[in-house]
Parts: C-alpha cells; structure tokens; sequence
C-alpha cells in the first residue's frame, strides 16, 4: 500500500504517506464534524471553532501560536465543510514534532476566553458580510439551500449573522465536547515523515484522549424544484442551476466526473464552447460537483446579462438534453481522461494535496486509492458509462439559485 495506517488504544487513527524526495510535512488534524451536526442553537458553530481554537489555550496565546509557525517559517490553517473540519500545517521534516505539539493543544485545550470570543465573533461577522458582497457566492449558497431544503446539508458552513450574534460560550463548548474526541479524529501526514515516528508523537500528544460516541443526521435527499433568487440591482445575474448527483464513495463518480468536465470543465468544453466561445453571453461558465454521505449534488455557474438568462440558460438544458439523446464522442471522452489525469497527477506532486486527500478519505471511510489506482479508474470509463450517468441525473428535476433583478418567475421554466 501507499499509506500507513495505524489506530491507537483509544481510537484516534494516524494515516502517513512517505515522500522521501521532499523536505517538507503537510500535517493535519481532522475532525469528524462540520455544519450538518449542529444543533439549531449551533448554527455556525463548527466554523467558528475553526477560528476559535486558533486564539489559543491555558498553555498558549494566539501570539504563541502564530509567532512558533513563523519562528520556523511554517504555514498554518483551518477549513471546514459541511462534514469534516481540518486544521492544518506545513512545515519543514524537522519542524513536525512542534506542529503536532500547537495543533494538539489547539484542539484539545481550547480556552474559549469570552473576551476571545466576542472579538471573534466581528471577525465572522465580517467573513459573512464579505461573502454577502459576493453574488457568486450568494447565488450558490441560495442554490444549496434550494437543493437540500429541510435537510440536514442545507445549514450554510458560516452560519447567520443571528446565530453567531447569539451563540454563548456554552454554545460553543458544547459543540466542541460532543464533537471532538480521539475517537472522532484523524492526524494526516504526508511528506518527509517516517510512519512510526508519527506514530510516537501522536501517542504522545493524543494517547490520553478519551473517546465517545458520535453520530450524523444522515438521511436520502429528495428535490424539490423551486427558484431561490435573492433580488439586486446587479449588472449580470449570476445562475446556479442543477439537481441531485451521486453520494460519496459510488464507484460511478469517475464517470460523472469525466461528465462533468466535458460538459464544463475547461475552455474546450460544451458549455464554455457555445456560452462563451461561440455567443459571447457570459465570462464564466462552468460545471461542478459535490459528494457527501448521504446525498450529493452537481450544477452549471454562469454569469450573464439579465436579459440573457432565458438564453443562457436554454442552451444549458439543450445541452443537458443533447447529451442524453446523443451521447458524448471518444474524442471528448479521451481528451476528458486525458485533463482529469494529467491534472491529478500534477496535484499530487504537492505535500499538502496528498495530506488532504489521505485525511479526507480517512475521516470519510472511502476507500483509499493511489494514484495509479485512480488513474486506472478514470481510464475504464466507457461511453455507455457516460450514458447511464447522463440519463439518470441531466434530466432534472432542478433547481435554480441565483442573485440579480430577475423575477423568479423568469426562470422557473427551466427547473423541470
């Protein structure tokens, strides 16, 4: 195998990957949780810990912790989904004992000083006011809440600005107890690192953590199609339309995503192609898509004129619907295999991409392959496999997310 994987006594897994080339470690400490555990008086929460746990410890400040990284010149961070919550490093090989050392105290002895708090909270109030001043992302956060209305995957990672504003320290601390144990918690590292010394410095920094048990609201999800729209005066109208897709782990998804790509993965792309290339009605046009447990989901962005949308959005579903009548070429389907494995093998020549993809895929319980592994996949996909995945999932139902001076009624004609 390419990893190394070992579990300790009190559940707490460590997943390395050597690469004895480099001279540097992508560390990571994921936790299993993000958005779709919260409770309602927890909206946000999972982020927020994101930030919080970085103002420090009993032990440490948060200028210990930022001036330790960059005593080494070492980069450190977060990021949270709507299921997992990583906290992150990079560093030199010799630097590894120190990241393990900040990154443990960080999550297992957050402060959660009130003072630290209320700053903290400006600080995600602003992160929200900032991603309101983006229409793209508000048109994908209103197409998310549109595809998976009353599920559990519907929370925004961010939270409100109500929720935030009113969540207490009992709020936050409640969230961190029930949610982070050894039990529920992965170390990642890839890079210049011998698996046993990891190994040790894990039993030293987390052997002691006790583990419970954690569950998720996993549940199918159902569409229901609708236009979520939030009205501005903008110059374009930014569109997010799409429906259901597959759930984590179907060995489908490397069809869906040599799909995807040729239908708006990069410049010679059918979308991009007849949108941009062709007619000139948008700068941006791709596609996307995203896996979880229990539901996933795929979509188109485009951003147009307003009195364009009808347009653009024609020539999505025509092209949706040539697909499933005519099926992709073997030039497209080659050229597309040829993207999607040339791209991930440059990625994985990064520390940090290997260390991201060895945790997620722990943290998750997807079956971990190497590159060669993934290639070969990707490489088995046929054009009957494209059909199936055509024909199941670019029919509709859809949903519309979308920010501009449209009326929904403009565009509901479109989501059936």
């Amino acid at each position: 195998m390419y990893y190394e994987l070992t579990t300790l006594s009190n559940g707490l897994r460590v997943i390395t990957e050597e690469m004895p080339d480099v001279r540097s470690v992508a560390l990571g400490v994921w936790a299993d949780c993000g958005t779709r555990d919260e409770d309602p008086n927890e909206a946000g929460a999972a982020h927020f810990l994101e930030h919080l746990l970085f103002k420090g410890t009993d032990r440490l400040s948060a200028r210990d912790i930022a001036e330790s990284f960059d005593a080494v010149g070492g980069r450190s961070n977060a990021f949270t989904s709507k299921e997992q919550t990583c906290y992150w490093a990079r560093l030199r090989d010799d630097d590894l004992p120190l990241g393990l050392d900040i990154l443990a105290e960080m999550v297992r002895r957050p402060a959660f000083r009130q003072k630290e708090i209320d700053s903290e909270k400006h600080v995600v109030l602003e992160e929200i006011n900032m991603n309101e001043d983006d229409p793209t992302d508000v048109a994908f956060e209103q197409f998310f809440q549109a595809l998976f209305r009353g599920h559990a995957l519907e929370r925004p990672v961010l939270g409100t600005k109500e929720s935030i504003t009113e969540m207490s320290r009992d709020d936050i601390d409640g969230f961190w107890g029930r949610r982070y144990h050894a039990g529920a918690t992965v170390v990642a590292v890839s890079g210049s690192a011998k698996h046993n010394e990891v190994v040790r410095l894990a039993e030293e920094h987390f052997g002691d953590w006790e583990s419970r048990s954690s569950t998720h609201d996993h549940a199918p999800a159902s569409v229901d199609p609708h236009v979520s729209i939030r009205h501005r005066e903008t110059e374009q109208t930014h569109l997010v339309i799409g429906g259901l897709g597959l759930v984590r782990g179907d060995d489908r998804r490397f069809a869906f995503g040599l799909l995807s790509h040729i239908l708006g993965g990069g410049m010679s792309s059918r979308l991009f192609r007849e949108i941009r290339e062709q007619r000139g009605l948008a700068y941006g046009v791709y596609t996307f898509r995203f896996p979880y447990a229990d539901a996933g989901g795929f979509g188109v962005y485009v951003g147009t004129t307003p009195s364009q949308t009808d347009q653009v959005l024609e020539l999505v579903k025509t092209e949706f619907n040539n697909v499933i009548g005519q099926g992709v070429t073997s030039e497209e389907l080659d050229r597309a295999k040829g993207h999607v494995q040339g791209s991930l093998a440059l990625t994985q020549e990064d520390p940090n991409n290997r260390m991201i993809r060895l945790g997620r895929e722990e943290i998750t319980g997807d079956t971990h392959l190497s590159l060669d592994e993934t290639l070969a996949r990707f490489d088995a996909v046929t054009l009957e496999d494209l059909q199936e995945i055509a024909v199941e999932f670019l029919g509709g139902p859809f949903v519309i997310g979308a920010t501009g001076p449209n009326p929904a009624s403009e565009l509901e004609s479109f989501i059936t």
